[in-house]
């Protein structure tokens, strides 16, 4: 059954899993296909962790040609945080750059490059080298994750966040899940801590505009 929630789209649970290190993911998704993303706070090392993978997170500026062929993908599992490139920004930025946050604009999808697909029998599918695994948690608990690290002092940005724009950073990630899946890459997402990996069956288009 389609379970709509306050996202971009509508999603299920993935019915075909396995357990990787005690985690679930779908059954299709190897172990080093995997790579963890989504905005700060959401459980990302965590998860990344429990993987036994790479401890170290890379940034991966989407608006940079071949990306997919960055060695930060050499080890994987990996955790990545993407830099967007926003209307009116003509440098890509994280989703918790003050200069974005002071000044969100939506992404602009026409400058974010996609891997190609098998082109021939020696060709690399990359478009299907990698499984991007979404955190997606709601924006309030990520908020409430946030203020409580706050108080570590080890995240300055912690200070600047407020819940609307945990809700933007939120929101980007799930306008590039929708993207990705579009676009035939493999996709899937966690709405909790220790979730049940779900995939996209319907965008709102008018949410998604």
């Amino acid at each position: 059954m389609v379970t709509p929630t306050h996202r971009i789209f509508s999603s299920i649970e993935v019915s075909d899993t396995r357990l990787i290190k005690n985690v679930l993911v779908p059954s299709t998704v190897k172990f080093r296909q995997i790579v963890v993303t989504g905005p700060p706070c959401s459980g990302k090392s965590k998860l990344v962790e429990k993987l036994g993978g790479w401890p170290e997170e890379g940034y991966i500026d989407l608006a940079t040609e071949k990306w997919w062929q960055n060695r930060i993908f050499t080890f994987r599992p990996r955790e990545v945080h993407f830099g967007f490139p926003f209307v009116g920004f003509e440098e890509s930025h994280a989703v918790f750059d003050l200069e974005w946050l002071q000044s969100p604009t939506d992404i602009d999808f026409s400058r974010v490059h996609l891997p190609p697909g098998k082109r021939g029998v020696f060709s690399v599918d990359w478009r299907n080298r990698y499984a991007f695994d979404f955190q997606l948690l709601p924006a309030e608990q990520i908020y409430a994750i946030c203020k409580e690290r706050s108080k570590l002092g080890t995240h300055p940005i912690d200070l600047e966040l407020t819940l609307q724009r945990v809700q933007l950073a939120v929101t980007a990630y799930e306008k590039l899940a929708l993207f990705f899946h579009d676009n035939g890459m493999l996709v899937y997402f966690r709405d909790r801590f220790d979730g049940k990996p779900r995939t996209i069956v319907a965008s709102d288009s008018a949410d998604a505009a």
